[in-house]
């Protein structure tokens, strides 16, 4: 009986927190996405609060870690404290990381498949290379 009772609370905290973030309406918001052909694609947990990870390995074999984050609890991007703007962020871009707006899956796409190091001069003005990045999973074998 203790077990059953355990198991319910965790199920109740969960949706709690399902419906204080509203899970349902960010589901909505999410764009459709297309994905080459040749790249591989792992969906894992979103931890971290961030709303949707993925993983892509590039038909080179680079590793890029993505996720969405509706919240700025990651990083920021746009929006006021109050009124967060949902974006993209994606390691390693050029070397470190980029962001974009949520419905921008073109650049989200141009910043996956970006095989570069770094080295090369970032010309595409709408990306955030400030951050940290979220990169700590890539390459350690961890998700």
């Amino acid at each position: 009986m203790i077990i059953v009772d355990t198991e319910i609370e965790k199920k109740l905290k969960r949706y709690d927190i399902e419906n204080e973030q509203d899970w349902k309406g960010e589901s909505v918001r999410i764009p459709w996405m297309y994905f080459r052909s040749d790249w591989q694609v792992r969906v894992i947990p979103p931890f971290g609060d961030a709303v949707i990870r993925f993983q892509v390995i590039l038909p080179s074999g680079t590793l890029k870690s993505i996720y969405m984050d509706s919240r700025n609890s990651l990083g920021y991007w746009g929006g006021d404290i109050n009124t967060p703007e949902p974006y993209w962020e994606v390691y390693p871009y050029k070397g470190d990381v980029g962001r974009c707006d949520l419905a921008d899956t073109i650049m989200l796409m141009e910043m996956i498949q970006d095989d570069t190091n770094g080295e090369e001069d970032d010309e595409q003005g709408a990306t955030d290379t400030s951050a940290g990045g979220d990169g700590a999973e890539v390459g350690t074998g961890e998700v």
